[in-house]
């Protein structure tokens, strides 16, 4: 059962613009990041066929997703499973505050470790839960069926390593897509079509974001 899926990432976060580790803590959406969501919906009404939508639990995501969904009638399928990794005790932390802190950690991550950043998952784990959900999503739809999920940047870097076919977790590989970004690959099996495409007009590549900041 072969579906189109479109990862949307969610719009600018407060801590997204302040720099801070969110996982599944929230901060709510800037100014700019409502912003983002109107331009993502009018890309996204411009699809030629749709036939569902999933979203996260999180209110950033579910804020995102806001007004594609009025303007389309849709109802999302609410999956906790696509929510961001678990950063734990990182949350709402500076990125500078915890390479102060916890450098030794910080360094290990950066040299391709998948720990438990903050007490929380690892990056294999996520990867594990995103693509049940993603493989729960396609085998809900007939065969050719077009999706939009609207998520964050963790799961999508995580979909797209699964759909390359890299080792899991393989994030490690791919740079965090921007605020309201589009990701579209098929799934089952799975194939990456496009990473990171803006969805504001006129705009070019969107701007790879910190993965602390997803």
């Amino acid at each position: 059962m072969t579906v189109i899926i479109h990862l949307v990432r969610h719009g600018e976060a407060v801590w997204n613009a302040e720099g801070k580790y969110q996982g599944q803590a929230d901060s709510g959406l800037t100014a700019l990041g409502r912003q983002q969501a109107q331009s993502a919906a009018a890309w996204l009404q411009e699809l030629p066929r749709l036939d569902g939508v999933a979203c996260s639990d999180l209110p950033r995501v579910r804020d995102t997703a806001a007004p594609f969904l009025a303007a389309t009638g849709q109802q999302a399928r609410i999956d906790a499973r696509l929510r961001e990794i678990d950063v734990g005790t990182w949350a709402g932390r500076t990125f500078g505050d915890v390479a102060r802190d916890e450098p030794d950690v910080v360094a290990a991550v950066a040299r391709g470790e998948d720990l438990r950043r903050g007490g929380g998952e690892t990056f294999a784990e996520t990867r594990h839960r995103v693509t049940s959900a993603l493989d729960d999503l396609a085998a809900a739809h007939e065969s050719g069926a077009v999706l939009v999920v609207f998520s964050h940047g963790g799961p999508i870097r995580l979909a797209a390593a699964a759909a390359l076919g890299l080792p899991s977790p393989g994030h490690h590989r791919i740079a965090s897509p921007g605020n309201c970004s589009v990701t579209t690959l098929t799934w089952g099996p799975p194939a990456l079509l496009g990473y990171n495409c803006p969805t504001e007009r006129g705009a070019g590549p969107a701007p790879a974001r910190r993965e602390e900041s997803a």
